[in-house]
């Protein structure tokens, strides 16, 4: 009788996951029901696959998925930002004002930057250092925020003059695209490299997974976090300025709920509302999704009042797959066959 022992190179391959086992299954399951929405709209609603279409819904999605992009950081550690639809009035509304008082456009861009920058930088400090939550930080900011750009414009909407740059970067298009959507398709790029090719993305996903494992490796833990929420607040900021151009004004009660919005654009690409798992593969087709359903529905002449109601009930669906995403994935592994 033999025994058979097996090598240091069968055990690595029989250790190693395989490629099914590595994908995230919740962002797997988002992507057929993008695929679905799409033939289902394709064939009911007029001119949904018409370039024109696209183009326009590239457009809505646009100023979404640049802060979603950043929202998929904070929430990937295990934190969450409710502050970023306050912050996109503030820095509309302010870049409104600049503008009007005479500022010029290059300086408006970077004030607005600068000032998303700075309320990502407080609401960072606070939840990082202070060890305050971050829902309550970002909720109180929430309402600071918006407070002070009401107080600000007075609660009116302030026009910008259609020659100033600022204003052209709105209506500005390249290859039928808009401008918006080019410089979301950048953030989408950096962010992905950032996320999973780099050394930064490594610590946002150990801390959300074992926060105290990644401190003991000497990693400045409170400071990750912190950088995170300073990007929701710098990518808010862009959101503001980008807001500002496409409507031609600056507004307060500007992205009312659109922290919301964002939110669900990452949670249904399949990143862990818990952290410790984020993509921002499944954020892009998170937001595309959201848009879909508001585009479609548009072309389809339903009430726009439907459009939440349908975008909150796939978002509960959304999020009972990515808490079950692994035992979905156990069984679909298991009716395929697949090791």
């Amino acid at each position: 009788m033999s025994t058979q022992v097996d090598t240091p190179a069968q055990s690595t391959r029989n250790e190693t996951p395989s490629r099914w086992e590595r994908t995230n299954k919740a962002t797997v399951a988002m992507l057929g029901v993008t695929i679905a929405l799409f033939a289902i709209f394709g064939l009911t609603a007029p001119n949904f696959l018409t370039f024109v279409n696209i183009s326009n819904l590239a457009t809505q999605v646009a100023i979404t998925l640049i802060v979603a992009v950043a929202m998929t950081f904070v929430i990937t550690t295990g934190q969450i930002d409710l502050s970023v639809g306050s912050t996109v009035a503030f820095v509309a509304a302010g870049t409104a004002e600049l503008l009007q008082a005479g500022w010029d456009s290059s300086l408006v861009i970077i004030a607005g930057l600068l000032a998303g920058l700075v309320w990502g930088l407080v609401n960072g400090w606070l939840s990082a250092y202070q060890h305050i939550p971050s829902f309550i930080v970002t909720l109180a900011s929430l309402s600071v925020i918006r407070g002070l750009a009401q107080l600000w414009t007075q609660g009116f909407s302030v026009p910008i003059d259609k020659r100033l740059f600022v204003a052209k970067i709105g209506d500005a298009t390249w290859l039928g695209f808009s401008v918006l959507a080019w410089i979301a398709l950048a953030t989408v790029v950096l962010g992905a490299v950032l996320l999973s090719r780099m050394r930064f993305g490594s610590y946002v996903n150990g801390i959300g997974a074992q926060e105290e494992s990644v401190r003991r490796a000497g990693v400045n833990t409170q400071r990750i976090k912190m950088i995170t929420l300073m990007l929701t607040g710098l990518a808010a900021g862009a959101a503001g300025i980008l807001t500002a151009a496409r409507l031609g004004s600056g507004s307060s009660n500007s992205g009312q709920g659109f922290e919301l919005t964002v939110i669900a654009a990452v949670v249904l690409g399949g990143t862990n509302l818990f952290g410790g798992r984020g993509t921002v593969v499944g954020t892009i087709i998170g937001a595309v999704i959201i848009g879909m359903i508001a585009n479609g529905l548009t072309l389809l002449g339903v009430s726009p009042f439907l459009a939440p109601i349908i975008t909150g009930l796939v978002l509960i669906a959304a999020i009972w797959i990515n808490l079950r995403g692994r035992s979905l994935g156990d069984l679909v592994t298991h009716l395929t066959g697949r090791r």
